[in-house]
């Protein structure tokens, strides 16, 4: 069997990149997909809590994961490192699209994941580490981090739309009529009403 699996962290990004870019290496490197994994999820989730984890369990001896990149598995060195052995222990391959790796039970494969997991590691601290530089800067210099307490957004989506607003309530229309004139959300009109009128 061939899987495609695809994992995005978030409702706002889309699954449909990742199975392009996965459905293009699959024909280019003639590998049928048999079945696609497809779930929104956090990386840092154990695998066992995702649907990786149902993939894990049913995959067979010499299957194969096709996936964008090995950061889909995992957030860290030690789940990709895990999920990688588990994967190896049983004869699965794992095939990414973005590095290239066609990772099985060979000691050439091990190395190169552990390779990439470390210097992936490495990556995100290096990031996580500046940014907390220069929050400890811009604090050292007197600057105030995050959103200012209490300030509100100047323009919000119905700014301009004051005296239209005025007319309709003058002229005695509801709160829904408004927000379908408008092209908003009664709780929107409601809101701006309350705060801006």
């Amino acid at each position: 069997m061939i899987y495609g699996y695809i994992r995005v962290s978030t409702d706002k990004q889309t699954v449909e990149n990742q199975r392009f870019e996965i459905s293009k290496y699959a024909r280019k490197n003639n590998l049928p997909i048999d079945q696609w994994i497809e779930e929104t999820v956090s990386g840092t989730i154990a695998p066992d809590k995702r649907n990786l984890g149902k993939l894990i369990d049913m995959a067979r001896s010499r299957d194969i994961i096709i996936c964008s990149e090995l950061s889909r598995l995992g957030r860290n060195i030690f789940m990709i490192m895990s999920i990688l052995n588990t994967l190896m222990e049983t004869n699965v391959s794992v095939y990414t699209v973005k590095e290239g790796y066609r990772l099985g039970d060979d000691l050439t494969s091990k190395v190169l994941a552990f390779a990439f997991s470390i210097s992936a590691e490495i990556e995100r601290e290096l990031i996580s580490q500046r940014t907390r530089e220069a929050l400890r800067r811009r604090k050292a210099e007197g600057r105030t981090l995050g959103h200012p307490k209490g300030k509100r957004n100047s323009h919000v989506k119905l700014s301009g739309q004051e005296d239209k607003i005025r007319q309709m309530l003058a002229f005695g229309y509801s709160k829904a009529v408004i927000s379908k004139e408008l092209n908003v959300c009664p709780a929107t009109v409601y809101n701006f009403i309350k705060s801006a009128l």
